[in-house]
Parts: structure tokens; sequence; C-alpha cells
């Protein structure tokens, strides 16, 4: 019987016992093949490549073997290697080349590389562990195996105006003692704590980088305490494509890959989306006195924006700035949100710096950036939500003019900062509110209000807490002499700086968390919350915690039971959000009555009905929202009435007359203490007086007419 088989897989040379073939030069990277792992990567200048492969965990390699030149095709070096371990090899590359920084090329045939789209790596399996800084080879590049049952899930595709999202940091989230998680501070760990996220109302995380880095990088005793502080936050990335096993409870293993699909796989399961925080734009290779790991000796002119002398642009604060416009790296970043998208369901990406995306290679900034139009017409992303932090360290500020192209979100930092400032109580504030609530239709006219991400705090600054316990930053564990981190927090202490056992202040801290939430919670855009705030975490002040792994970031779970009460007051007003359509439009308010119902879709109106206070000298908004005007009237919904008084006085509103037969009913009032200042949904009392209504000072009131 003659077998018929393909001859392409084939071996053609041998070099020291190993069998090759020339490979194939797309896709990039290494993947399997019949009998054998097809290797190809790029370079525009190197003169010669060699592949150097590791037993894993080897401290030395079993083989190098040169790429022969014929199989180069164009600038690409490409081979396949059979008979290998799939399982237990490791892989990099040395590239030779010139070493002329002038002309922008930093070639060492002495350093083993990785390659920028392993989708896995080696070296630092487990979360602090000591590395060994002899190790010729500390980054290792792995094969991933795509052999994950999914069991039928897929992206879940929320309407983004639908979505409430949860930043959260992989390790500060169950690492703290109280979290009563078996893995704490992991994937796996997260898991378990879904039940929690499902009653606090979120339906969306968003992760900080969970790409494979170095916690190691820039690692340092505090010079006065002795602490070990580290690159904690991890926006330092090593490579794009491998999620890292410092995270992963079983990273020890190499399984991170599967312990991160198993948790979006239960995020989806459970009704949750899942985000990425993505760092496209530099890397841990830092400027010229930094380690060659991977971009820099491979081709470090096309990877890296560089001055005309062959320095580095420093647009990202960080040492380098990724060449992302230039087409070769552009295909890598497609090619690895493709990956994220496609072999893990990611449901969205938030682009840390996303002004550097609009650069050209000399950092002036694009008219029509090349890389966001293509993220946002690709076919494989088209589902995903891309979001931008639209400013860099650069001093490029973008929010409300980011190139969009239909598709992209952004992080609203002028919502932020303008909801502080109410929340405090200055003066002049009262427009801008206005169109904060509103989505900012000043900013996305043009857009929508599901182009703004509203929040009021994030990772980088201060927690909810801390915003309404300290007037000045408190960064000295950061041991920088308080330099670091920024000085224009909009904060208010509420009278005593840090920690009271002042009843009357603690009261007014737990009011003001409240109204924040509140605010957040019923503007038109799409609310982003940061983890623990919920429950009342602090970081003492500090606005800057990028370098501790230690209580200052951990989130202490005890505090849902110390701060019940804010706890039961964020789930309430969460799901109340997510009751009411009227509160999640796709389209701007068109400030009129627009389908014939007798009452505009949005009308706002002062300590009497109908007419505003002078908005210099006031510090009150109040705002009715008519529920037949639901997503333009696609629902119907109840009427809303929102009252907010950052006077610190009680004032008298007298309250819009509801259409006959209607009433309204107290939802919320910050006022009063708990249980009274928030009711459960569809049961909330009827309003004895329907005309007027006494909020109290600096509170939020909502009343729901039905």
């Amino acid at each position: 019987m003659i077998i018929d088989e393909r001859i392409d897989y084939y071996p053609t040379h041998e070099y020291q016992g190993f069998k090759l073939r020339r490979g194939r030069p797309i896709p990039f990277g290494a993947t399997m093949v019949p009998n054998g792992v097809n290797f190809s990567i790029f370079s525009s200048a190197a003169t010669s490549c060699t592949l150097v492969l590791f037993e894993r965990g080897a401290s030395e390699p079993m083989v190098e073997i040169p790429f022969p030149e014929e199989f180069r095709i164009g600038n690409v070096y490409s081979i396949i290697v059979f008979d290998l371990d799939y399982e237990r090899i490791e892989y990099g590359y040395r590239m030779d080349g010139p070493f002329d920084p002038v002309a922008g090329h930093r070639f060492d045939k002495t350093k083993i590389l990785s390659d920028p789209y392993a989708k896995s790596l080696g070296g630092r399996n487990t979360w602090m562990n000591p590395p060994n800084w002899d190790d010729i080879y500390p980054y290792r590049s792995r094969l991933a195996f795509e052999d994950f049952d999914w069991e039928n899930d897929c992206p879940l595709e929320i309407p983004i105006e639908d979505l409430v999202t949860y930043e959260m940091h992989v390790r500060s989230f169950t690492r703290h003692p109280s979290s009563g998680v078996k893995n704490p501070g992991t994937f796996g760990a997260i898991r378990e704590k879904i039940p929690y996220l499902k009653e606090l109302g979120v339906n969306c995380i968003e992760l900080m980088p969970i790409y494979e880095f170095d916690e190691w990088e820039n690692s340092r005793r505090h010079p006065e305490t002795g602490e070990l502080l580290v690159n904690y936050w991890g926006y330092s990335t090593v490579n794009f494509f491998s999620p890292k096993a410092g995270y992963a409870a079983t990273g020890k293993f190499g399984m991170q890959v599967d312990e991160f699909k198993t948790l979006v796989k239960e995020l989806h399961r459970n009704g949750m989306e899942i985000f990425l925080d993505v760092v496209f734009n530099h890397t841990a290779e830092g400027d010229h006195r930094g380690h060659t790991i991977s971009f820099r000796g491979i081709d470090n002119k096309t990877y890296y924006m560089l001055t005309p002398d062959g320095y580095y642009f420093n647009f990202s604060g960080t040492g380098n700035t990724l060449n992302c416009n230039n087409p070769i790296v552009r295909k890598m970043v497609l090619d690895c949100l493709r990956y994220w998208a496609s072999e893990y369901h990611i449901d969205g990406f938030r682009f840390d710096l996303a002004s550097i995306l609009g650069r050209d290679p000399f950092g002036y900034p694009l008219s029509n950036p090349p890389l966001l139009e293509s993220l946002a017409h690709d076919p494989i992303l088209a589902k995903c939500k891309l979001i931008a932090e639209a400013w860099d360290a650069g001093g490029l500020y973008q929010v409300g003019s980011f190139p969009a192209y239909g598709r992209w979100a952004e992080w609203n930092g002028k919502y932020r900062d303008a909801v502080r400032k109410f929340l405090k109580g200055d003066l002049g504030m009262v427009e801008e509110i206005s169109q904060r609530i509103q989505g900012s239709p000043d900013l996305y006219y043009y857009r929508g209000p599901t182009a703004s991400i509203n929040f009021i705090t994030c990772h980088d600054g201060f927690t909810l807490y801390d915003l309404f316990s300290y007037n000045y930053k408190h960064n000295e564990a950061n041991g920088e002499n308080n330099n670091d981190g920024c000085d224009d927090n909009n904060s208010w202490n509420c009278g005593w700086e840090g920690e009271t056992d002042d009843p009357e202040i603690n009261s007014l801290r737990h009011r003001q968390i409240k109204n924040a939430f509140t605010i957040l919670m019923l503007s038109q855009g799409v609310p982003m919350i940061l983890m623990g705030d919920e429950m009342g975490r602090t970081q003492r002040g500090n606005n800057n915690t990028y370098c501790h792994d230690n209580e200052i970031n951990w989130l202490d779970w005890n505090l849902s039971g110390k701060n019940a009460d804010l706890f039961r007051y964020a789930k309430q007003i969460i799901h109340f959000r997510l009751a009411h359509p009227v509160l999640r439009n796709r389209c701007h308010f068109q400030n009129c009555d627009c389908i014939g119902s007798g009452y505009p879709d949005i009308s706002f109106h002062g300590t009497r009905a109908w007419y505003s206070d002078r908005p210099g000298t006031s510090r009150i908004v109040a705002f009715l929202l008519c529920g037949k005007h639901a997503k333009q009237g696609t629902f119907q919904d109840d009427y809303l009435y929102v009252a907010m008084n950052m006077y610190w006085e009680a004032l008298d509103f007298e309250i819009p007359r509801l259409p006959e037969g209607m009433r309204w009913h107290v939802f919320a009032n910050t006022s009063v203490s708990s249980p009274e200042d928030i009711n459960e949904i569809g049961k909330e009392p009827v309003l004895e007086n329907q005309y007027n209504f006494l909020v109290g000072p600096r509170s939020v009131i909502v009343l729901v007419g039905r």
C-alpha cells in the first residue's frame, strides 16, 4: 500500500543532529506545524540571525542554529525545526548587525533575545522570586497551546452604555490576608470573588496590566525604612502577548494561559465582561542605559522613536517610546490585540497614554493616525470596546478630541476634575457639571455619551476615601521625598488631614463618598469605579502607589464590614442605574420634548422648579429626567429627579410637578444615616410632601416618579 504524505514537512537540512527546513515567514513568532515548530522573526538591519534552543529551565542552550541565508525572505528569518518536544523547549534569538547608536542600531550578538511574538514567557514564574542575575537569558520565550476547552464561550458584547466597570489590580484585589481566597493575588483568586462582584452589580472588570513584566525592575530599598520598593503596577511591558506567570497560582507549572482563560470563561458565564489595560506606548527596555531584552536587540530603529542622534524620545515618561505608527510595529499591535480578542475572548481594551499612538516617528501628532484608524476598522476587533487614555507624558492632551473614527471612547479626565471640584464646593462649576451629567455633549457632541468613560478615581491618584480625607498627597513611603505624584488632586479633607475619631468628620466623609457614587451612577456615559472605593479603601494619602506590594495597595476586605453603609449604598445605586434605561442613553439629550411627552428629556432646576440659580455663585444642581425619553423612546421608564446641594447649609428645593396620577418616591437621601439613606429599588416610600424637599448640607437626593 502506498501512503501519500505531504512532502512540505520533510526536512531538507540538518544542523548538529537537528532536522530543519526553510520556514514560513507568516505568522511571526513560533507556531506548531506537523512534526515541528515554525520560527519566524523580522529584522530590517540584522546581518545574521541565530535560533537558540533551551531545554526548559536549563542554564545553557542545547543548540544554537544559524539561519542559512536561503532561509531569509526579505527581512524575515524563518525556519522549521523538526521533532522538538513542544512542552519542554524555550527559545530565543541572537541577532548580529551594526552597533551604531547614532544611526539607530544597537545590535549585540552576545545577547539572547526574547521573541516579541512569544505567547508565553518563562524565567519569572512566581511573584517576587529573586531572579538569577547571572542568567544568560532571563526572559525565555515559550510556546502556548491552543487546546483550551471554552465550552461555547464567546465575548458578551454588552452594549457599552449598559456597562458598570470596576478597575482592579490583579494582585491587590485578593492579596490581603482578609480576602479569604485559596491563592491570594492570582487570576484564580479573582474567580473566587465573582459572587462579590455580582452582588455589587458591576458587569465589567478592567484589569491593570497583566502582560509579562518584571516586578524587580528598578527595585530599590526605601532610604529611611529599608522597605523593598518594586515595579508593582506593571506599566513596563516585557512581552505584549504573554499573560504574567506571577499572577497565576499555576504559573510555576507554566499554566498561566489556561488559568487566565478560565477566569475569562467564568466571568462571561456570570454575565461580566473583561477589559485589559494595554501599554503600547513604551517597553521595559528603558532608555540607552536600560537592558536589552528583545526589541532593542532585534531592530531598535524600527521599534522605537529615536532622536536624530540616536537617543530615545520619551513621551511616556519612562525612558522610551514605541514607534507605533511604523508599519511593522503597527502590525505587531494589531496582531497582539487580535490574538487577545480571538484566543482569550477579551471584550475590550483600555490604552495607556493613548495619545502617543497618534504621534509620528518624530513625535508630532498625526491628523489621521494609521494605527488608531486600523484598530477602529479592524474586522476581528469590530465588537471590542476601544478606550483611550487621551493624553501622554509629553503634554499631548486630547480629551474630547482624540481621533475616534466612530469607535473610540475616552477616559474623561474633565469629568473627574469637574465632579471633584463640585463636590468640594468650588464656585463656577454648575454649567460644567450640567454638561458632564449629560455625557459631556460639549466634548462629544458628534460621538454620543458613550464616548465618555466617567470616573472620579482610578488607580492613578487618590482613592475615593482619600479624596475626602487629605488635602495634600502623602507619598513619603515611595522614597522620593514626596516629590512624585500629582499635586492637583482637587481633594478636600473635610476639616482634618488624615484619619480622625471625630464622628462628624467621618460622617461627612461617608456622605461625600455616597454623593460621589450617586453623581457617577446617575450621569450619562459609562461609569468606572476603582477597586475598593465601595468599601472605603485608603492608601493613607498616597496618590502614586506604583511601587508598593503591601497594605498600601492591598484591598482590606475587613472594610466591607467596617464601612457596611458605604458598600450597601454603592450596591444599591449601581443596581439603580442598571434598572433605569433613562440613565443609559446612546445619544445625547436634546434638552427639549422631542416625542410629545409634555416634558423635556432633561431639564435643569434650582431651588425653584424650572428656574436655575445663578451659576457663578451657586453650589447646587438639580435635574429632571423624563422616563418616556429613555433610550430615545425605545423604553419606558420612571421620571427621575436629582438635587445636589454642595452648600454647607440645608436648602429647600421646590420639586417639579409630575403628570396627573403620578407621585414622587424617595430612593436616596445622603443626608440621613444608613439604612434610611437609600431604599430598595421598586419599594421606595412615597414622599409625603410632593411639592418641596429640604436637602441637607453637602447632600444629594434622588426621587423616582411613577
